[in-house]
């Protein structure tokens, strides 16, 4: 019997399953990765040594308005480590600068004041000035040009009357936009809702080449690129961190040359190839991506990569606030063929793109292929008018798929943290 502890909001579970049903733990290299300085000092090394740009420290030079772009409350980003260094280099070159931190909220809730204190720690909420975006907040948007795609671009006035633009944020697989981090700062980051919905429609979410590790051909991330060129975002510091949410590798300097750096060594750890399996069994890492049931859709996909056609998915996310996204969850509760709804999807314009489409669009692809089976906190009624099977333990859920499957014997492949691997 193999005993494998899987995370789970801020705690484990714990899955038991026979050696004989077992087929592969699939697991990152980055859960093994040790660097050999501390996570300050890998932050300071890549502050020292941008890649495509000057030091931060010589580009704040008479640089009056500087916006620092920071993550919100659901990404894991180890800001306590990485924005006093940052301010600290800014200083260092323009001690009079007027910095502001501004919160890339995307199109999700605002980010709460007590969730700042978690995330940047209370001296830097007291002492720094900090805004949230809002998407929807017409007075603060500006429109600044025309995506690749056709939509328009529009962001926050901040970022538009900067001197300098500069960001803050975490490189992993993205289930669509290829990687998390460099050019989704601007967009999605602090984008108005009409330019997240154009770049987020159907016909690009149907592609095949958006998908978790994928760059070359992806045509959203082109238009989060042209996006964050537009914007004059002029440097970024991205780190890599690892299951404790550490900083085991960061890179700083060009927005897209940064990031490509910081890609390939990502790739070099967390790639791994697919065991295909009856039964697939992953999570979201934990808290705080684990929060919802939107966000959990993520770790899906990494599931979806390894198991048979037909099988099931176990997945593990606390979603201890609910659904994450009302029209999302509507959605599907006023539903009851899934493979209408996703004709429908498929068949609206860029331009009619409706909040977290995308979402419901890859959770109905996975969900016409698989059966999903839920583990988390929120109430079973949620679940199954989401389509999927409530469970509340890893041996009530693979109970309920060994139902499904008709047998005990299924091949299991676990997939200990879905949004950190790209599974191939």
């Amino acid at each position: 019997m193999s005993i494998i502890k899987l995370p789970y909001g801020k705690d484990f579970m714990e899955a038991n399953i026979p050696d004989s049903r077992l087929n592969a733990v699939l697991e990152s290299n980055m859960h093994y990765y040790k660097p050999k300085k501390s996570q300050e000092e890998l932050v300071v090394e890549a502050l020292e040594n941008p890649i495509g740009t000057p030091r931060l420290k010589d580009i704040a030079v008479g640089k009056n308005k500087i916006i620092i772009i920071a993550s919100d409350h659901t990404r894991p980003v180890p800001s306590k480590v990485i924005m006093p260094l940052m301010l600290e280099e800014i200083r260092r070159g323009n001690p009079n600068a007027e910095i502001t931190i501004l919160i890339s909220t995307g199109c999700h809730r605002g980010t709460t004041k007590e969730e700042l204190i978690s995330k940047f720690g209370p001296k830097i909420v007291e002492e720094e000035n900090i805004y949230v975006h809002d998407c929807l907040d017409e007075s603060m948007l500006v429109k600044i040009g025309t995506l690749p795609s056709g939509g328009d671009l529009i962001i926050n006035k901040l970022a538009v009357d900067a001197d300098l633009l500069i960001s803050e944020g975490f490189i992993e697989p993205h289930f669509f936009a290829g990687y998390s981090g460099g050019r989704k700062s601007v967009l999605p980051g602090i984008a108005s809702r009409t330019t997240v919905m154009y770049n987020h429609n159907a016909e690009f979410i149907a592609s095949d080449y958006a998908r978790a590790g994928v760059i070359e051909g992806n045509p959203l991330h082109k238009d989060m690129l042209y996006a964050a060129r537009a914007a004059r975002l002029d440097f970024i510091v991205n780190v890599v961190i690892n299951a404790q949410k550490e900083v085991v590798y960061a890179v700083a300097g060009d927005v897209d040359l940064a990031h490509i750096e910081g890609r390939n060594f990502l790739n070099s750890q967390c790639k791994v190839q697919s065991v295909p399996a009856d039964i697939a069994i992953s999570t979201n890492g934990g808290y705080p991506l684990d929060q919802n049931i939107y966000q959990g859709v993520k770790g899906m996909t990494a599931a979806e990569a390894t198991v048979k056609e037909g099988g099931v998915i176990i997945m593990l996310a606390k979603s201890n606030d609910g659904h994450g996204g009302e029209q999302f969850y509507k959605t599907f509760q006023e539903t009851e063929d899934l493979s209408k709804l996703m004709e429908g999807i498929l068949a609206t314009p860029r331009e009619k793109t409706i909040p977290d489409q995308w979402e419901t669009q890859i959770l109905v692809r996975i969900l016409l292929k698989n059966k999903v089976i839920y583990i988390s906190d929120t109430s079973d009624e949620m679940i199954q008018d989401m389509h999927m099977i409530p469970a509340h333990s890893i041996e009530e859920a693979l109970e309920k798929a060994n139902e499904i499957l008709g047998n005990k014997d299924g091949k299991i492949t676990v997939v200990s943290d879905g949004v950190s691997m790209i599974v191939e």
